[in-house]
């Protein structure tokens, strides 16, 4: 099969390397997935770039945990008649060297996830890594009906999916920007109200949240920690998946007046059952067409280092590769 992997960590371009590779085979319990776009998330870069000096954690890793495909075998221990099915996949890289940059990959059965009809490809390849970050994001301390929710940067990718499996599940949804004209990364309907940060952002969201808002889900944990814990409600949860500053400094007594709660959130060590809650609700979300997402024309598998590249970017729509093109 054709596939894109490295076997030392650095820059994309001088790393990654494309060629052909023996064909997988399912053991016990797994599927075999013909993939048909492979989904590019910061996480993926990070591994590869090495960073916070982690190191090769196989000698060889083919990168990205996230995918659609078809289901073409299955191990031991698997429904045969899954065999033909549309999948989505998550967690393919997490603690496996082979990932989805490839014709191929095996994971457990668990983590294809049936890919409804009508449903593309192409966003089958974008739920996993920021669909499930945000779903437990979203839902770990319980239902949102009727609950004002706060996104902090509500057009990125794991905002965006936030803000809309909250207000799918009956939340009053308060999006933040950083810049005005990010207003056209946020499509109709993601957010109630949408606020760019700035010196008057605690008063915009005080008028629109008198009460204060209940869960925020916040991807600049540093930066923003002072403005969350002026905006929260008493009792409010702050679930971060992201900062700025690896060491941000807490304003504890207001917190702990508030009696705060903060939640932070790898995606990888997740409980299986909130992967498979979120996998679910995550399916019937996009069936349902309740999940827009920008997404890039994608790449070819031999331009995986220009994917790894615009992801690196900030490029707000969707990173794609198409390893059979």
């Amino acid at each position: 099969m054709r596939a894109a992997w490295y076997e030392k960590t650095g820059p994309a371009s001088k790393v990654l390397v494309v060629g052909e590779l023996p064909d997988p085979t399912p053991g016990p319990g797994e599927v075999l997935v013909r993939v048909r776009y492979s989904g590019v998330n910061p996480g993926d870069a990070k591994k590869r770039e090495g960073w916070q000096g982690g190191p090769m954690p196989y000698p060889r890793v083919i990168p990205h945990s996230d995918a659609s495909g078809v289901i073409d075998a299955v191990g031991a221990g698997v429904d045969a008649a899954r065999v033909g099915r549309r999948v989505w996949v998550h967690g393919a890289q997490s603690y496996r060297p082979f990932g989805t940059a490839a014709e191929y990959v095996v994971v457990p059965g668990d983590l294809a996830v049936d890919l409804p009809d009508g449903v593309p490809d192409t966003l089958g390849a974008c739920l996993g890594i920021p669909g499930i970050t945000a779903h437990r994001a979203v839902f770990a301390d319980g239902p949102v009906d009727g609950l004002t929710v706060l996104v902090q940067g509500v057009h990125g990718a794991v905002g965006r999916l936030a803000a809309q499996l909250a207000r799918r599940a009956g939340a009053r949804v308060i999006g933040t920007i950083r810049k005005r004209q990010d207003f056209l990364d946020v499509e109709s309907g993601t957010a109630d109200h949408v606020v760019v940060l700035g010196s008057e952002a605690r008063e915009r969201i005080a008028k629109l949240a008198p009460d204060g808002v209940h869960r925020i889900i916040e991807v600049a944990f540093a930066a923003n920690l002072k403005l969350d814990a002026a905006v929260a409600a008493p009792g409010a949860t702050i679930a971060a998946y992201g900062t700025d500053d690896p060491k941000p400094r807490l304003p504890f007594w207001p917190m702990l007046f508030d009696n705060l709660v903060i939640r932070l959130l790898g995606s990888d060590d997740f409980p299986v059952e909130a992967k498979r809650a979120a996998a679910a609700d995550l399916t019937a979300a996009a069936s349902e067409g309740a999940l827009p997402t920008p997404i890039r024309k994608p790449l070819r598998l031999a331009r995986i280092a220009k994917a790894h590249d615009l992801v690196e970017s900030g490029i707000r729509a969707r990173v794609l590769i198409d390893p059979t093109a």
